[in-house]
């Protein structure tokens, strides 16, 4: 090894910063964490895909040239891409590299590794992606959340040995179904260490089988899977529209039911109101319990707040304590967001944490607040808009109300969320992805000449937004 990675890394940013304006080193090279220096290969943590790849797009020759100067020919630099910064869940991509040759001409190469777990079978500690910080101990209990919670308990406690298998548990962000989820997790994994317990996000799931469909290690994957014995999948609507990974994913749900697997996934909305997904699988998602986690009722928001503020050592009188748990009323996110706030205010401010503070804090948090609008919200407010019932929209009605409405519902879906064309299309009826193009396109051309149609447009994205 040569030299310490962190130094290597340095040297690297001070030839880069002198052949770039101040303002790109800052945001493109300044965030770059450097991880480890072994076998010729840099490791570093970029914040985002989009990140990688304006890298790779744009300082690529930069980049290569200066880690060969300073490191030496060859060495090649790996990304590890943030996905998820809840659960600190990563991709791992490779630099593309540059070959030169007689005719000074350049040849491309690009490796790119998705980390699929099965791989890590063969390693002594299988990694369960299990977030050790979220427990039932800091999972406060209320009327909200009882038979979510206790639930939940009873799955840890006898994994399969429950008729709450599979444990499907819904709800709107931020009301604690991943807390749930690796709580569950960290407690089969105290009591029962031999398990092979699995943690893992839909949206990685689908990453997984699209690399393992690319380099053809479908068996692979099938075969890792079946072997886990509790797994835990969230937001399990994000499979929805995708077909073959749905497929795959009702084989792997049947072998592990078959054997006493446990499986336990979360989504946003109940199995009866997910929209393209196989009939056959939703009817598996409700063989065990299906439960809500509601919104947090006053007194278990102030629970939550009275434990952040005394895991985080400050001082807050109830007074303010009970103000924040009477106006931030949609989830925990925000509950301890506000917390912070006020904390990082405190300290720069060097001020007590009073009612004015928390007033202005909280005036702040209001005003720029952006709420996760669903697919759910978008189609109960339009129909409710236009005053049509919701099956019209999602049948093959060609009356021109109907049509408006089925367009403006797939044209605040592509806005608002992030779903493909063909899962929006899936969402509204199994339209295929040109038609959701075309809805889009119709509904910005008709903004663009239709005053009333405009007016409309605007009225509905503020009671999106309210």
């Amino acid at each position: 090894m040569k030299g310490d990675f962190k130094i290597l890394w340095n040297n690297c940013l001070n030839v880069i910063r002198d052949n770039i304006t101040e303002a790109a080193f800052n945001t493109w090279f300044a965030p770059i964490i450097p991880l480890n220096y072994k076998d010729n290969v840099l490791t570093v943590q970029v914040p985002s895909q989009f990140f990688y790849e304006y890298l790779e797009e744009k300082y690529l020759d930069l980049i290569q040239q200066t880690l060969y100067r300073e490191i030496g020919e060859g060495t090649i630099l790996n990304y590890r891409v943030l996905i998820e910064t809840e659960t600190n869940t990563t991709v791992e991509l490779r630099g593309e590299t540059k070959a030169q040759s007689g005719d000074k001409n350049f040849t491309k190469k690009i490796a790119v590794k998705v980390p699929n777990p099965f791989e890590r079978v063969e390693t002594p500690e299988f990694d369960s992606q299990i977030n050790s910080k979220y427990t039932f101990n800091n999972f406060f209990e209320g009327e909200s959340n009882r038979l979510a919670r206790t639930a939940a308990e009873a799955v840890a406690e006898n994994p399969a040995k429950t008729a709450f298998n599979p444990l499907f548990v819904y709800g709107n962000s931020g009301v604690g179904k991943t807390h749930l989820c690796h709580a569950i997790g960290s407690k089969i994994l105290d009591r029962y260490p031999e398990k092979k317990v699995l943690y893992i996000s839909a949206h990685l799931f689908k990453v997984q089988f699209t690399d393992a469909r690319r380099f053809n290690t479908i068996n692979d994957f099938i075969n890792f899977y079946q072997g886990i014995d509790v797994l835990i999948i969230d937001d399990i609507q994000e499979l929805s529209g995708l077909e073959k990974t749905q497929n795959t994913f009702f084989h792997i749900f049947n072998h592990l039911h078959q054997n006493n697997k446990q499986l336990v996934m979360t989504s946003d909305c109940a199995p009866m109101d997910m929209l393209g997904m196989e009939e056959r699988l939703l009817t598996r998602f409700r063989w065990g319990l299906t439960t809500s986690l509601e919104r947090p009722d006053k007194e278990l928001r102030k629970k939550i707040l009275k434990h952040k503020v005394l895991s985080d050592g400050l001082s807050i009188s109830n007074e303010v304590i009970d103000y924040i748990a009477e106006n931030v009323t949609d989830n925990v996110r925000d509950l301890e967001g506000v917390i912070v706030s006020l904390m990082a205010h405190s300290i720069i401010n060097d001020r007590d944490i009073d009612m004015n503070l928390a007033r202005r804090v909280m005036e702040q948090t209001i005003k720029f607040e952006k709420k996760r609008i669903t697919v759910q919200k978008i189609q109960d407010t339009v129909c409710n808009f236009f005053n049509i019932k919701k099956e019209l929209v999602h049948s093959a009605s060609r009356k021109r109300e109907i049509v408006q409405a089925r367009q403006v519902i797939m044209y605040f879906t592509k806005k608002h969320t992030e779903l493909s064309l063909s899962q929006i299309g899936a969402q509204v009826g199994n339209r295929n992805h040109s038609t959701v193009l075309h809805a889009c396109n119709a509904v910005k051309d008709l903004v663009e000449v239709d005053k009333g149609f405009r007016a409309n447009i605007e009225e509905i994205e503020r009671l999106l937004n309210s």
